[in-house]
C-alpha cells in the first residue's frame, strides 16, 4: 500500500471484534501494531493477543502509551490509578512501515475531561476503518458513527462487517453513507493464526 497514512481501527461499541480486526489487516498488510491505550487485563492485553495471531516476521509491536489496570472506560481506568491521560503523551511511534492503531471501545470513549477517542484520531492524523456489526440498533450506532467521523473532517476508509450477515441493515448503512464497503469476516467459532491469515481475503484495501 503506497499511502503509509496509519489506519485507526475503531468500533461502534465495545465487543464488535476491533481486535480481529485488526490482527487480520496488520497479517494482510504486513503492517505494525500499536494499542495506545489499553484499559484492564494487562496479563491478556490486545496487543498480545494480536501478536499471538500474527505468522509474519515482519510486524513490530509498539507499547502502549497508557497501560491502565482496571477494565473501565480509559477517564475511569485512569482516575483508578491515579493519573490523567495527557494526549502530549500518546505520540506516534517511528516506523517505515503501514502503522495499524487500534482504539478503545467508541468514537466517544471519554480520555479525560476534555477529550474523546474521536480526538485522539484527529491528531494523531489517521484515516478510520468502521468496525460494524449486526444486532438491533446498530444501523443507528453504525451512522450515528459515521455522522461524528465526518463532522471531525476524518478520513473513512469504509466499513467492515464482522460477524453473521444481514442484507437490510447493510445495504441500508452503505446506501444512506455512501461509504465503501471493505468485506464482511465470517462468525468465525474459532479465532487462531489460521483464521486470521484466511480472513484476508474477505477484506478489500
Amino acid at each position: 500500500m503506497p499511502d503509509k497514512q496509519p489506519i485507526f481501527i475503531t468500533g461502534i461499541g465495545t465487543g464488535i471484534g476491533k481486535t480481529v480486526v485488526s490482527a487480520i489487516l496488520t497479517e494482510k498488510l504486513k503492517a505494525d501494531y500499536w494499542k495506545p491505550i489499553q484499559s484492564g487485563d494487562l496479563d491478556n492485553s490486545d496487543t498480545l493477543t494480536v501478536k499471538g495471531l500474527i505468522s509474519n516476521n515482519v510486524t513490530q509491536f509498539f507499547p502502549e502509551a497508557y497501560a491502565l489496570t482496571q477494565p473501565f472506560s480509559p477517564h475511569k481506568s485512569a482516575a483508578l490509578d491515579k493519573i490523567t491521560i495527557d494526549l502530549e503523551n500518546i505520540v506516534l511511534p517511528k516506523t517505515d512501515n503501514q502503522l495499524i492503531i487500534e482504539g478503545a471501545g467508541g468514537l466517544m470513549v471519554p480520555l479525560n475531561s476534555n477529550f474523546l477517542i474521536i480526538d485522539l484520531i484527529k491528531q494523531l492524523n489517521a484515516r478510520v476503518v468502521l468496525v460494524s456489526r449486526h444486532y438491533l440498533g446498530s444501523i443507528n450506532h453504525t451512522l450515528l458513527s459515521i455522522h461524528a467521523l465526518k463532522k471531525y473532517g476524518i478520513p473513512v476508509m469504509g466499513i467492515v462487517f464482522n460477524g453473521p450477515k444481514d442484507i437490510y441493515s447493510k445495504s441500508y448503512i452503505l446506501e444512506y453513507s455512501e461509504l465503501t464497503d471493505l468485506g464482511q469476516i465470517p462468525d468465525y467459532k474459532t479465532v487462531d493464526k489460521k483464521t486470521i491469515k484466511e480472513a484476508g481475503k474477505f477484506i478489500t484495501l
